[in-house]
């Protein structure tokens, strides 16, 4: 379903158990999309998959697939996470499983994986949010690899666009975000009933240092409610904050709305507050079913289930 500002796909039936990702809502060109991110997110379904049936556990298996995407180099996450002003690596994210276990961190810049981070966290402590150099110094303690520094793509792109504001002609920050930096990574995986969501970002470029985005805050950038469905989303954070269209699906799910109708209500209700450019979503319910829905022109995403083989698609404006 294609309206003037919002493109909604599925719902693709999975099965049993299944897994879908996305690869951020932005203003990515089919031929793009297709050439740098269907290598990857074909891996992280895969992986996540993998997991899955290896341990029995979704919030394993949604970990080990957004890890694959952070590696990659290609998202603004992980390795390929963007700068912000004073050019360092501050990236955000987090993972909630069904049974309201949730863990996320923000402003970190030690982790290569900073979802594995949040993974710990969701498991071993009794915090949700960690930010900040405390998060960094327990990803340390718990031995977890170190990240190698910007990649030279983020930093061509840092130069580029702080030249260009410097200069006065950089575009405006509503603009230059939906232009460059929406490559936020996400997943979401079920076994039956049971559920898994989480989100992964560098962030914003150019962001004020210490600026925290919709990834590491549950209901906002992931939600997940056992018996009834899952969401991650990804766009400019500071609006999805304020809507929590993740929290916002699960709850309409869970008054007895389609998938398909309660991923196009949140979408509606965001774009009408903050117009368009600026929101994507993937969804899972209790019937085995996923949607990706967005209001940007693009978003890769992969899925994979018992009854579905690994798959990339994008979700576009463009047909």
């Amino acid at each position: 379903m294609s309206s003037n500002s919002i493109t909604i796909s599925g719902p693709w039936r999975l099965g049993d158990y299944g897994i879908i990702v996305h690869g951020g809502a932005g203003a990515w060109r089919l031929k793009e999309a297709l050439e740098k991110t269907s290598r990857p997110i074909i891996e992280a379904v895969t992986r996540g998959i993998t997991t899955l049936l290896d341990n029995n556990s979704p919030l394993e298996a949604v970990v080990e697939a957004i890890a694959v995407l952070e590696d990659s180099g290609i998202f603004n996450a992980g390795i390929g996470s963007t700068l912000s002003y004073d050019g360092k690596i501050e990236m955000d994210a987090g993972v909630m499983s069904g049974d309201y276990r949730a863990g996320a961190v923000a402003i970190v810049t030690y982790p290569k994986n900073p979802i594995k981070l949040a993974k710990y966290i969701a498991q071993n402590l009794d915090h949700v949010i960690i930010g900040g150099q405390s998060a960094d110094k327990l990803a340390r303690r718990i031995g977890l690899e170190r990240h190698p520094g910007p990649s030279r793509y983020a930093i061509q792109r840092w130069n580029l666009v702080k030249k260009e504001l410097e200069e006065g002609k950089g575009p405006k920050w509503a603009q230059r975000i939906r232009e460059l930096y929406s490559d936020t990574v996400g997943a979401i995986v079920f076994k039956e009933i049971r559920f898994a969501a989480g989100a992964s970002t560098g962030g914003i470029t150019l962001k004020h240092s210490g600026r925290i985005g919709d990834s590491p805050i549950p209901g906002a950038g992931f939600y997940a409610e056992n018996g009834v469905g899952a969401c991650s989303a990804t766009g400019i954070g500071e609006t999805i904050i304020l809507t929590r269209p993740c929290a916002y699906v699960v709850d309409l799910l869970s008054k007895g709305y389609s998938l398909f109708n309660a991923v196009e209500e949140a979408l509606k209700r965001h774009t009408r507050i903050f117009g368009d450019g600026n929101l994507g979503l993937i969804a899972a319910d209790k019937d085995g079913n996923v949607v990706a829905g967005i209001n940007t022109r693009a978003m890769p995403i992969g899925i994979y289930g018992r009854e579905y083989k690994p798959s990339f698609l994008i979700v576009s404006r463009e047909g």
